[in-house]
């Protein structure tokens, strides 16, 4: 790898860092913003919510506007928004601004992650270079998710909740600063080649609503007129979307992009197998606190296995299995193993011993340090040059949808059977076992479906043509 390539894919991966601590430290932090600004119970959700919306509301638009106006332009842009908004999160003095602040962080991220795997794959073209770029792409989001809680802990702690926003400024200006030397231009398409302002409106509307719906379910209930309702009309926007398109003159997402069977067939993999996992990186955290009785720090030393794990396997070991044995069997191997790990976790008790019950799930989690990058090489794999904006901000909206609905779903069942075992007179920790034990099997059988989704609809990617050669800049 060239070291302008290298230099390149370094301020790719500190950008979606960014973006993923984001994500991570501010859930630490919760308790002293709630007591500093005054948040009720309620609104304090909303400095997550308000950042989720705006982010996977937003991930499809911004990743088609990448191949009208530039990809780089669209990433420094959303890199711009989102240091500018952190600055004002940090400042705030009250609840409104603050949530304010975070939907525009929200909005510059989506800006910059749609557009993200789009550069890494026009750029690098090689399928062994490719491989080893995406490796080091996906051993960051492991990472920062880890050091996004230990981090958000000390910042707190040592300094105030304020500085979880203001370390977000420098990393900015600097990924900026060496983003417009590092990057690759690109001209783009040009608006006429897409400005479907309508469809535009639709799908942006649509995808707010629907991450909205999902996010208030574990408040209002599956079953609430509130979520029967919202979704309903969610639905009914992305479906006068789809029409949209088949009819636009310059569609905003052409259709064509699903007609790769791996592009499809990857989207629903990774909505499938990130609901799951999402069991892993909540549900498990909760069971070592509320049931075994762990701090927040011994949880976080007793998960670290886990991300070690899974960022040594996407660093070091998936470019390689990638390359020799094809990417749909290195992801099928990687959902084996986190359906062990799953299926380890059914069987969890109430007095579980660290070394049996649960760290063998921290080794079999390795499995995501696999499944990641294959499935990211194969949703990016049917992708025209044209496209490549597009394909990345599907493929991010997918995960961050499958993220959303694990969540709302695996917590809704797990506290249902809570309260019922409750109800029949379990004790609460018993109780509460049993609930995410449910959870733990929910998981499971969504990893069965994602890896029956990878046998059925996936294949090898092709050979792809000698490329265009892009052309990097210089020191």
């Amino acid at each position: 790898m060239s070291y302008p390539k290298l230099r390149a894919l370094i301020v790719l991966s500190a950008a979606m860092l960014m973006t993923i601590l984001d994500g991570s430290i501010v859930t630490v932090a919760m308790p002293a913003i709630q007591r500093d600004l005054g948040f009720t119970p309620a609104g304090l959700s909303w400095t997550v919510n308000a950042y989720l919306i705006a982010f996977g509301g937003l991930l499809l638009l911004a990743g088609r506007l990448g191949d009208l106006i530039g990809r780089r332009t669209m990433f420094l842009a959303g890199n711009a928004v989102f240091t500018a908004a952190s600055l004002l999160a940090g400042v705030a003095t009250g609840p409104g601004l603050l949530i304010a602040a975070r939907f525009l962080q929200g909005v510059g991220s989506a800006m910059a992650s749609a557009v993200v795997l789009g550069i890494l794959v026009t750029l690098f073209t090689e399928t062994r270079e490719r491989a080893r770029a995406i490796g080091v792409f996906s051993f960051t989001g492991a990472a920062g998710a880890s050091i996004g809680q230990v981090l958000g802990g000390v910042l707190t702690d040592a300094l105030s909740w304020h500085w979880i926003f203001f370390i977000n400024v420098p990393i900015g200006l600097a990924t900026i600063a060496l983003a417009i030397k590092a990057l690759p231009g690109d001209r783009g398409a040009g608006l006429a080649a897409g400005a479907d302002v309508l469809g535009a409106l639709l799908v942006t509307a649509g995808l707010m609503l629907g991450i909205y719906t999902v996010v208030k379910i574990e408040e209002y209930g599956w079953l609430a007129g509130h979520t029967l309702g919202l979704g309903a009309v969610s639905l009914a926007l992305l479906a006068a979307f789809l029409v949209r398109q088949t009819t636009a003159h310059t569609p905003l997402m052409p259709l064509r992009i699903f007609r790769s069977r791996n592009v499809s067939g990857a989207n629903l993999v990774q909505m499938l197998a990130l609901s799951a996992m999402f069991a892993f990186q909540i549900i498990v955290a909760l069971y070592m606190q509320k049931v075994l009785g762990y701090g927040a720090l011994a949880t976080g030393l007793a998960m670290l296995p886990a991300a070690v794990a899974i960022g040594g396997v996407s660093l070091f070991v998936s470019a390689r299995l990638n390359t020799r044995f094809g990417e749909r069997a290195v992801l099928v191997a990687g959902l084996v193993l986190l359906l062990g790990a799953m299926g380890w976790l059914t069987r969890v008790p109430v007095q579980a011993s660290y070394a049996v019950d649960l760290l063998p799930v921290m080794l079999l989690i390795a499995g995501g340090g696999l499944v990641l990058p294959a499935l990211t090489t194969l949703g990016m794999s049917g992708a025209k040059a044209d496209d490549a904006g597009l394909a990345s901000g599907l493929f991010n909206t997918t995960q961050q949808i499958g993220m959303a609905l694990g969540v709302a779903v695996l917590s809704t069942l797990a506290a249902s059977r809570t309260g019922v075992l409750l109800a029949s007179g379990a004790s609460e920790a018993a109780a509460l076992t049993g609930g995410y034990r449910l959870a733990f099997t929910v998981s499971a059988g969504l990893l069965v479906a994602a890896l029956l989704v990878s046998l059925a609809v996936l294949r090898r990617p092709a050979p792809a043509p000698e490329p265009e050669k892009v052309a990097l800049p210089t020191l």
